[in-house]
């Protein structure tokens, strides 16, 4: 088993390897001990020419360190307009579901309306007590409603991950209700491609959630194509691919939140377009296509 370095043979190591220190002694280490040795090691990785993590001729640490904040740069963007995915997702579920079901405001504990996996799934993973004493308002009805086993839909669900509400919509058991939100409000005809888009958010989201690395990510799962979504050299599984997902996406929320996002991202990765060597990455992970190029 390997044994802790301090900071200084950290930087020594990195020297070994062929990492061009270019910046001050006491802004690398500053660097390190901020962000990590092991953390740093995901964004030197593009860089490495062996199984020894020795390292391309001309590496250099600030280019490392802005390949991290690219990377965490375009976390924040991601997270900005999913959760306004989501909050519109939870928002047109409740709405249709609930005025599908009136006379039923639990209809989400309901195996009428929904399938037997997501049923058995409420009180062990859903409405746990922990769930109920977390949440101020599930809590404070519970104490106003003593008789009530659950709170209604629209208290409940504000406070569900995206996971489980994705898992919710899925487990509808009225096909007709789930092709209403999908083409009422995502103008997707095909549920198929409407529930592909979503996963696909749903995994990108999960990776910003927990500080994950996005620029070198493949997805597991290829991305449905349709006419309205252009991937770049046809890859569907490219972090470039989620991108145009989640663009399409919130245009269908709001247009001028799609021009928001589109110029957030061409305003990121533009930043980088004159490095010779981000705009690689850029352009060849992460697969994003510089305009007028």
């Amino acid at each position: 088993m390997k044994k802790a370095l301090t900071v200084e043979e950290q930087i020594e190591r990195l020297v070994k390897r062929g990492m061009i220190m270019d910046w001050d002694l006491e802004k690398t280490k500053e660097i390190l001990l901020d962000i990590g040795y092991y953390r740093l090691g995901f964004y030197w990785n593009p860089f490495e020419i062996d199984k020894e993590h020795n390292l391309a001729e001309g590496t250099k640490f600030s280019d490392v360190v802005k390949l991290y904040y690219l990377d965490f740069n375009l976390r924040s963007i991601l997270t900005k307009y999913i959760n306004r995915i989501e909050i519109n997702l939870r928002t047109k579920v409740i709405y249709e579901v609930s005025n599908q079901y009136k006379e039923d405001p639990t209809w989400f504990t309901n195996p009428e309306y929904m399938s037997d996996k997501y049923i058995s799934s409420i009180d062990t993973k859903l409405y746990t007590d922990n769930f109920k004493e977390s949440n101020q308002q599930i809590n404070l009805h519970h104490k106003n409603h003593r008789n009530d086993k659950y709170a209604p839909i629209w208290k409940t669900f504000e406070y569900i991950t995206f996971g489980y509400l994705v898992f919710a919509f899925n487990s509808l058991k009225d096909i007709e209700l789930q092709n209403l939100i999908s083409k009422k409000h995502y103008s997707l005809n095909n549920l198929k491609t409407f529930k592909n888009f979503i996963i696909t958010i749903k995994f990108i989201r999960n990776i910003c959630a927990h500080g994950g690395v996005l620029y070198d990510i493949n997805l597991p799962k290829s991305i449905y194509k349709i006419p309205k979504v252009k991937f770049n050299n046809n890859n569907n599984q490219s972090l470039d691919a989620s991108l145009k997902v989640i663009h399409f996406i919130t245009g269908s929320i709001s247009p001028n939140r799609q021009n928001d996002f589109e110029k957030d991202i061409d305003n990121l990765f533009t930043e980088h377009k004159d490095n010779n060597v981000l705009s690689k990455i850029v352009t060849d992970r992460i697969g994003y296509k510089y305009k007028n190029t």
